[in-house]
């Protein structure tokens, strides 16, 4: 007896038994195909990079059986109509935020975030551990869609201004691009808000058919080149503490997707949500260097203009909660949370992160 080709026989044939006993997890899962347009310029390879990345996650998580093809702002549609294609069906999916659409239901504010609002930590807190997926579901689902947190910028500046802003005075007549709600409490103190979409913004400042803008922070921004056309970079971003970005489907499309899949994109979303925010705060020092070097004068908003900005925040949610019961009752839970978590931060965290500052900078 050949001993050699019976052993070699024998594995071969051990193999093909593993071969056939073990499934091709590609050809086991349903194939599935969808198109993915989003707001945000190709140009910013955070922004738009975090949508590619939670691309390419679902289709190495199915081993390429669940593929969703991206497309930048004006591709299949323009920046700011994402939400209306998915909703009706045009697409299965889409990669935007949910303050953008705030005519078809102000609760999404809260979604995104509100000025004066939480952190990238406290908002990835309130969305997973804190009630608020349950709370806005049926807002996205009154829409036709589902949604699942996939971004978030962290902490934002405050914009680009062709003049100093230094009272409240100074806000009234300005015309200024923002987003969301910081817009509208803005406008109570006289500003003139703009919501123009991302590409469309160098461009209306060029013209000066805006006075500001503002967009994310200094690695975007500095990309986009605002600071060529406009020399005070304000600070905080009070109104985009922590703006989260959303993948937003097609509820019918998700409805028909198995368990597998609807695990598969909760799975990528979420680190994809943490990718863009942890990127952000790598590349944002370096870049705001840059701009300091290059001669942008980094201005803070004066304490007046926070305090006045804050109390008419706090009056106009009060002024939408009395038309709208769905954003009361959101924005009472948020409010509850906000506190809580921003008392917590100040002895947990605020202090040590202020003495840590002071610490620094004298060495």
């Amino acid at each position: 007896m050949d001993r050699r080709r019976l052993i070699t026989s024998g594995a071969a044939g051990a193999a093909g038994a593993a071969a056939l006993a073990t499934p091709n997890l590609a050809s086991a899962q349903p194939r599935i195909r969808w198109r993915c347009p989003g707001s945000f310029p190709k140009s910013l390879d955070t922004l738009w990079g975090t949508q590619e990345h939670f691309a390419r996650r679902i289709s190495e998580m199915t081993d390429g059986a669940f593929q969703i093809q991206v497309f930048g702002p004006g591709e299949v549609v323009p920046a700011l109509q994402v939400m209306d294609a998915v909703g009706g069906g045009t697409v299965e999916c889409g990669f935007t935020s949910g303050y953008y659409y705030l005519g078809k239901d102000p609760s999404l504010a809260l979604v995104t975030c509100l000025p004066f609002g939480l952190s990238s930590k406290q908002h990835w807190a309130w969305l997973t551990h804190g009630g608020a997926r349950e709370l806005y579901a049926p807002i996205y689902r009154d829409l036709g869609l589902v949604a699942i947190p996939a971004g978030n910028t962290g902490s934002q500046m405050g914009g680009w201004f062709r003049k100093e802003i230094k009272s409240v005075e100074d806000l009234k007549g300005l015309k200024f691009r923002i987003a969301g709600y910081g817009g509208t409490v803005l406008q109570k103190l006289g500003v003139v808000p703009q919501q123009i979409g991302g590409p469309d913004i160098y461009p209306a400042l060029e013209r000066g058919v805006i006075d500001a803008a503002e967009w994310v922070g200094p690695y975007d921004d500095e990309k986009l080149g605002f600071n060529r056309i406009a020399p005070f970079y304000y600070y905080p971003g009070w109104w985009e503490y922590s703006p989260s970005v959303d993948l937003m489907i097609n509820a019918q499309a998700y409805d028909a997707l198995p368990a597998q899949y609807k695990a598969v994109l909760e799975a990528a979303c979420a680190e994809s949500w943490h990718w863009m925010s942890a990127r952000y705060d790598v590349l944002n020092p370096a870049a705001m260097r840059r701009l300091i070097a290059a001669g942008t004068q980094l201005r803070a908003f004066p304490r007046e203009v926070m305090a006045a900005c804050y109390r008419a925040a706090q009056d106009f949610y009060a002024e939408v909660g009395a038309q709208n019961p769905r954003f009361k009752a959101i924005h009472a839970q948020w409010d509850r949370f906000r506190v809580e978590q921003t008392q917590w931060a100040r002895v947990a965290e605020d202090s040590l992160a202020n003495f840590l500052a002071v610490s620094t900078a004298s060495r």
